[in-house]
Parts: structure tokens; C-alpha cells; sequence
């Protein structure tokens, strides 16, 4: 990794030469960096939140000011209870994981002597441009060394000491590793951000992590693909058969837990049956939190009814944009979905609003219903879809996937938590004995296009005849031992 002020041209070149001789690295040596990474980084937590305190008494300052936003000052607190082991320990997670380079997912006997195959390899180089977070540094780190992803970051201003430190520590770090130099790069000023979305020719892949401002720039800006989402806009499905103790329990978690956060929930959608039975409870456990609860008509009714008097007159009023809004903030919109006919015709109308009004990131449904849960799952257009959990659930550690680069809303190559898997693609390969195209077609020999098995399927027998046979080389190497043993 180098700290760099060269110019977008050479760090994207640079980039990747380096990508092309890491993509072919042992695994081995790839888990190496990531144990160093983790020691040095470790090692360097006191100096590293050190500066993280000096960007965040200046990101303060600014949001004093209104020049900052207070949701992108929460993000950027990597003192925050827990933050940094989880940075440090998402190390730990992607080095446990198995290799993504290197595998063959799919084998196809297209004739005799004739096999093509699909096997998994990087991307190959990736720009990352994020505010704040600056945990992102070892995330993107992490994943990018062990997918075989040459990476080059760009950090917000905001992040700028912060930035300075990890980067720092990484980079001496991995100095002492197999990986090569330029695979990882940090470029210092904001001016090259333009110039690198130009290099169309060296860079594969755009994510970038932050605001909509931000997303929307970059989409706008480049002929790269991106991935990413710029909305965090997440809504829950309250049905009046849910027990209250979990309403309550997955609401504070999906909207207190961390407000700032792209999957905490936005808005509540409520059964109208649930207005004076369930969404009660949550009230109260909501405004005990702070939160500030933006009512349709008829839920601030029902709740007005049945709240005491201080919670009820908390209870603002709901305007249509507040159903569209990503708040980042203790607020949430409650809108009513009325008694219709059927179940599913309130299901529908739930799913409706979601698919009109969300971002597509994650939206969730409580119910005791498994057929209504099934519908919503199947019906809501977004990248995760829950039953009976907290929108906070989509994350690349608590997916298992060590961590994340980001969500995406894509519906191409990857979508939701995207970890390793999300940054490898594939490429065809093919194993002959001098075969030509000409052989085949009309007139000529027909293909086999046989699928073979791959993985642990090669260890099943797939066909009655490949169970006989099977069979048969157990009982013949049965009699040999038997054989000789007597």
C-alpha cells in the first residue's frame, strides 16, 4: 500500500500491474498480510484513535455550524463502543475465509477430450471513494488483498487524520508481505476524483460509500460500472398478529441501535387492526428513546387514545415526503394500511408502498403468518428481505462474510452485503486436443454438452449405473484386503 500524490494516470496503472500479479499470489501468502494487518493495526489502536479524536473535534465543529450533517460525525467515530475490535476482528473473519479465486463452479463435456470450464478470478482493479468511515480503510484492505483485487481508496475530508493513521500502518505493514507494490493505494487530494472516474481502461469497478449526494455524483460521472446504493431508505411491515414483546424488541433495535446507519428502518407500516393492540408498545419504547414519531391520521388517533398525555402530545403529524425520506436520524414515519378484504390484500398494499416508496436496501415484515411472510418476501423488490428481524441484520459480518466493501441495490453481478464473493467474476475456460469450430454442426459431429460434477460432487454418485459401479469397486477392493489378509 502507498500513501500517493501521483497522477490519477500513473496510480491507475500502477494499480493494475499490481492487481495482475496478486490476482496469481498463494493463498497463503494473501492470509500472511491479512495476520500482519491485523497485528499492526492492533498494535497502533491508542496512536490511530488519537487522530480519529482530532477528525472528530473538527467534524463537531463543523456540524455546529450546520456545515456537517450529524449522522456523517456518528459515522465517523471509530471510538464508538466496540467499532474498532469489530474492524479488527472483520480481519480476522475474511482471513477464515476460503479462497474465492480459483474455482471452478461449473465443468461441461462438450465432446471427448473437450471441457470447458468456469472458473472463479478477481475483478481486477477497484476505486473506492468514501466519507467518513474510516474503518473502511481495513475493510476495503481486507477483502481486496484476500479477493486479489487491486484497490485504490479516496477518503472524505472529514476522515482526513484518520485516513493518515490506518493508512500509514497498513502501508509500512504490508512493505514486509508477498503483496505487490501499487495493489493498494490511497490517493491524498479530492481534485483527482474526476480523473480517475475517466479511466475506463485501468479501473473496473466504482463503489462508492456515503451520502446520496455522493452516490448520484459518481453514477453521473463515469462510464465505469458502479456499484453501491444511494439511499438507505428501510421500512418494516407491522401485522396485528405479532406478539408485542417482538415488535418492540426488532423496532428499538432497527431504529435506535444506530440511527445513522444505512439499514436502520425509516418508516413503519401498520395493520390498522394493530393500532390500539401492538403499535402502542412500540410507541412508548420508541419516544423512551427519543425517537420523534411522524403519524398518518389515523394512527396519531389511535395512539392519542390510548398513550398518556406527555407521549401523545410528542406526536407529530406525517407529510407524504416523510414517506420518502432516509432520515439518519431518531425519526420515523408511521403510515396505516387499512383493513382490506383479504390478508393479502393488505399484505399487497404493504408491499405496494414499499416498492414505490423504499430504496430497494432491506425491509422486513413481523408476523406470525408464514404464507403472508412468503408473500412479502417473494413480493418486495429489494436486496434483502426479512421476517421477524431487524433491518440492522444486513451487514457483511452478520452475513458471515468477514465484512463488506458495501450494500449494493444493483440487480447485476452482486447485490446486498457484498464481500468476496461480490468482488470476483469469472472467466471461461477450455481444455481440448486440437479441436476446431468447423467439426461440428450440420454435417458434422454433434456436441455432448454433458454436465460434469464440480466440487464435492465429483465425490456422489449421480446415476444408478454410477452407484453399481461404485458398488462394485468397494467389493473388489473389499476381496483384495480380505485377500491378503488371510
Amino acid at each position: 500500500m502507498s500513501f500517493t500524490n501521483a497522477t490519477p494516470l500513473d496510480v491507475a496503472r500502477a494499480a493494475r500491474l499490481g492487481s495482475r500479479k496478486l490476482a496469481i499470489l498463494p493463498t497463503d501468502a494473501r492470509n500472511a498480510a491479512l495476520t500482519a494487518i491485523h497485528s499492526a493495526l492492533s498494535e497502533a489502536k491508542d496512536q490511530i484513535l488519537a487522530a480519529n479524536a482530532l477528525d472528530l473535534e473538527a467534524a463537531n465543529k463543523a456540524a455546529e455550524s450546520g456545515k456537517l450533517s450529524k449522522s456523517l460525525v456518528k459515522r465517523l467515530d471509530l471510538g464508538k463502543k466496540g467499532k474498532y475490535e469489530d474492524m479488527l476482528q472483520g480481519i480476522l473473519d475474511v482471513r477464515a475465509l476460503d479462497d474465492p479465486i480459483g474455482v471452478v463452479n461449473k465443468r461441461t463435456l462438450l465432446d471427448d477430450g473437450l471441457i470447458l470450464e468456469r472458473k472463479t478470478s478477481p475483478i481486477g482493479v477497484l476505486l473506492i471513494i468514501f466519507e467518513a468511515r474510516p474503518e473502511v480503510i481495513a475493510n476495503i484492505a481486507s477483502l481486496a488483498i484476500k479477493s486479489g483485487n487491486a484497490a485504490i481508496l479516496k477518503g472524505g475530508k472529514e476522515s482526513t487524520e484518520s485516513f493518515k493513521a490506518i493508512s500509514s500502518v497498513i502501508s509500512k505493514t504490508l512493505n514486509s508481505t508477498s503483496v505487490p507494490h501499487g495493489c493498494l493505494q490511497l490517493v491524498q487530494t479530492h481534485d483527482v476524483i474526476g480523473e480517475l472516474l475517466k479511466l475506463d481502461q485501468y479501473i473496473d469497478l466504482v463503489i462508492p460509500r456515503g451520502s446520496n449526494k455522493l452516490v448520484r455524483t459518481v453514477k453521473d460521472s463515469t462510464a465505469i460500472p458502479v456499484l453501491g446504493h444511494a439511499d438507505g431508505l428501510c421500512c418494516i411491515y407491522l401485522r396485528d398478529d405479532c406478539p408485542v414483546e417482538m415488535a418492540v424488541r426488532v423496532m428499538v433495535d432497527a431504529k435506535t441501535s444506530y440511527p445513522a446507519a444505512c439499514n436502520a428502518v425509516e418508516t413503519l407500516l401498520v395493520d390498522e387492526n394493530a393500532l390500539r393492540t401492538v403499535l402502542p408498545a412500540v410507541a412508548e419504547a420508541l419516544l423512551a428513546k427519543g425517537v420523534s414519531l411522524r403519524c398518518d391520521s389515523a394512527s396519531k388517533t389511535a395512539l392519542s387514545a390510548v398513550l398518556n398525555k406527555h407521549s401523545a402530545v410528542q406526536l407529530q403529524d406525517a407529510t407524504e415526503a416523510d414517506y420518502a425520506t432516509e432520515f439518519l436520524d431518531l425519526i420515523l414515519a408511521i403510515k396505516t394500511i387499512p383493513n382490506l378484504p383479504t390478508l393479502e390484500e393488505a399484505a399487497d398494499a404493504a408491499i405496494s408502498h414499499i416498492n414505490d416508496y423504499s430504496s430497494h436496501h432491506t425491509d422486513a415484515i413481523l408476523t406470525l403468518s408464514a404464507p403472508i411472510a412468503s408473500r412479502f418476501q417473494d413480493g418486495v423488490d429489494s436486496a434483502s428481505v426479512y421476517w421477524n428481524t431487524s433491518t440492522r441484520m444486513a451487514d457483511g459480518q452478520r452475513y458471515g462474510f468477514g465484512t463488506e466493501v458495501g450494500i449494493s441495490t444493483n440487480k447485476i453481478h452482486s447485490r446486498g452485503p457484498v464481500g468476496l464473493e461480490g468482488l470476483t467474476i469469472y472467466r471461461w475456460l477450455i481444455k481440448g486436443q486440437g479441436q476446431v469450430s468447423t467439426e461440428y454442426g450440420a454435417g458434422g459431429k454433434e456436441w455432448k454438452h454433458e454436465q460434469l460434477p464440480v466440487g464435492e460432487e465429483e465425490k456422489i454418485a449421480r446415476t444408478e449405473e454410477e452407484v453399481e459401479l461404485l458398488r462394485a469397486f468397494r467389493a473388489k477392493k473389499a476381496g483384495v484386503v480380505n485377500g491378503a489378509g488371510k
